[in-house]
């Protein structure tokens, strides 16, 4: 829905909400007109309920809002003596419409004084339980939002297996564009494997300012652009046409940022010209085929669990072995094994084509070791368009900002103008995974727009190794460790055992003191 709709549909809502409450209005001893004015109406009915003011602002926050409705439409039949079970029931089943039942056929017996504390401890749980629910939902929307590593694209920066808190605010937060969703969950309900949300209504795409923008080299969390797959790691080909907020989460490195120049050489990225120097932290990882002199035995298993190599090794005949992911650390303690004789970097030449070939397809000669040079759109900024560029654009055009195109030769059509240039809506971004190898990115499906972008991973809290046994399969080394920042992780937990020691020690002694007063 665009946003005049999205107008028109809360004017529409406006005016539904006055036919069905302003004798409620007037029974609280409210004016008529009290009922009609948007948002001024909703802060009248918190007084009425004597609810505060500020729940108001919760009725606008998109998916908290699910939870508060219905919340808000029991306490106003409570605040007129309907108090049973079935009143509650029909309050929330027929989604607020018994208030507009209520208003025209029932004796209107305002309680202005009702106590607020519930009556049981079941409605206590129950009042509990929807405060944390709110509160839970706001952090992980607008705040931060836990994630986990499920693949091995960016490994040795971030391990298959790694826990982390994904900032929302360093970027921006989002607000949600489905506007019905389960709060909490992404695309699909834990154990019934479900869809966890409606396509429609949809709201535009808004983001709050940030605290810095993306820079190169900068682990991100994003919505897939291209996802379709019904669940992640679904094997049954399913398909699902989702919205841009519940697609599929990724995290890869951006290489470049929105105005760039890239391409890609043996494997080497250059950003304007210029090679792209990694962080410290990066560990970019190529596939490599080893060679030896056959005297000897010759075990590279040691490496798998000494450096963590998770993509496996294959002896490929008796003397020559092919590593998937190797770093230049790992690639060094190699070469000073005396019966390797040589160590080959396995570089692509040959261009990759067809449905699983690189972006965009069937196109370009290119690979994943030699790509490009390609420019990532900027807002504002305008380019050519005709039959050779415009694969490089035409999702953008279309997909990314909405656009109806046409093209027959050298005739392109937007929104039924002939057109020779198009000029770019919003920012993009290049991704790429540290595993240069096993990395589905950018290289394959193009750019990331800037409002697919979730947030920047700032602590990983938790780190399981799937290889382990018991307390062995936690890391420990990475718990509490920063994923940005200068030079070799370090860990904060023992800094987080003793704030923890402290706040339970003083909670027992203030506990005490106070039984003692």
């Amino acid at each position: 829905m665009t946003l005049f709709q999205w107008f028109v549909f809360f004017l529409i809502v406006q005016v539904l909400h006055f036919i069905g409450t302003w004798k409620l209005y007037e029974a609280a001893n409210r004016k008529r007109w009290e009922a009609m004015v948007p948002v001024y109406n909703a802060i009248v009915l918190m007084k009425i309920i004597n609810r505060p003011t500020w729940w108001t602002i919760l009725l606008f926050v998109p998916i908290v809002n699910l939870i508060m409705f219905p919340v808000v439409w029991v306490e106003t039949l409570r605040s007129f003596g309907k108090n049973k079970t079935a009143d509650t029931l029909l309050g929330i089943s027929t989604f607020g419409l018994y208030l507009v039942y209520v208003n025209y056929t029932q004796p209107l017996n305002y309680i202005s004084d009702r106590s607020l504390i519930p009556t049981n401890r079941g409605a206590d749980t129950i009042s509990s339980f929807l405060f944390a629910i709110v509160v839970a939902t706001l952090v992980h929307t607008y705040i931060m939002q836990p994630f986990t590593i499920p693949t091995s694209s960016l490994e040795k920066s971030l391990l298959v297996g790694d826990f982390l808190f994904v900032s929302k605010f360093h970027y921006g937060a989002r607000t949600p564009m489905t506007a019905v969703a389960l709060p909490m969950v992404h695309d699909t309900i834990p154990v019934l494997h479900t869809k966890s949300y409606c396509n429609w209504p949809q709201l535009p795409y808004f983001r709050f300012p940030g605290i810095q923008k993306i820079e190169r080299n900068d682990i991100v969390v994003f919505n897939w652009p291209v996802d379709t797959v019904y669940k992640f790691f679904d094997t049954s080909n399913r398909k699902a046409d989702k919205p841009i907020d519940k697609k599929s989460n990724y995290v890869k490195r951006c290489v470049g940022i929105a105005g760039d120049s890239l391409f890609i050489k043996d494997g080497n990225v250059f950003i304007n010209g210029k090679l792209l120097v990694l962080p410290e932290r990066a560990k970019p990882q190529f596939s490599y085929t080893v060679t030896t002199n056959g005297q000897g035995s010759f075990d590279p298993t040691y490496l798998m669990s000494d450096l963590h190599i998770t993509d496996g090794i294959r002896q490929d005949s008796q003397n020559t072995f092919t590593f998937a992911a190797l770093t230049e650390e790992a690639v060094g303690r190699l070469k000073n094994n005396p019966i390797v004789t040589s160590i080959v970097q396995n570089i692509g030449h040959a261009p990759e084509l067809g449905s699983h070939g690189v972006f965009p397809q069937n196109v370009t000669n290119w690979n994943r070791d030699n790509y490009g040079p390609i420019y990532i759109p900027k807002e504002g900024k305008t380019v050519a368009l005709n039959a050779k560029s415009l694969p490089f654009y035409r999702r953008i055009i279309t997909e990314y900002e909405g656009n109806d195109l046409k093209a027959t030769g050298d005739e392109i059509r937007i929104n039924g103008q002939v057109v020779k240039s198009y000029t770019f809506k919003q920012n993009y971004y290049w991704m790429m995974g540290d595993n240069r190898h096993n990395s589905e990115d950018s290289r394959y499906w193009g750019f990331v727009p800037q409002n697919h972008v979730v947030g920047k991973p700032v602590l990983i809290w938790m780190s399981l190794d799937s290889n382990g046994k018991g307390l062995g399969k936690i890391r420990w080394e990475r718990l509490f460790t920063t994923v940005g920042g200068e030079g070799q992780p370090y860990s904060y937990f023992k800094f987080f055992l003793i704030a923890l020691v402290a706040y339970f020690g003083i909670t027992f002694f203030l506990n005490k003191k106070k039984e003692n007063s």
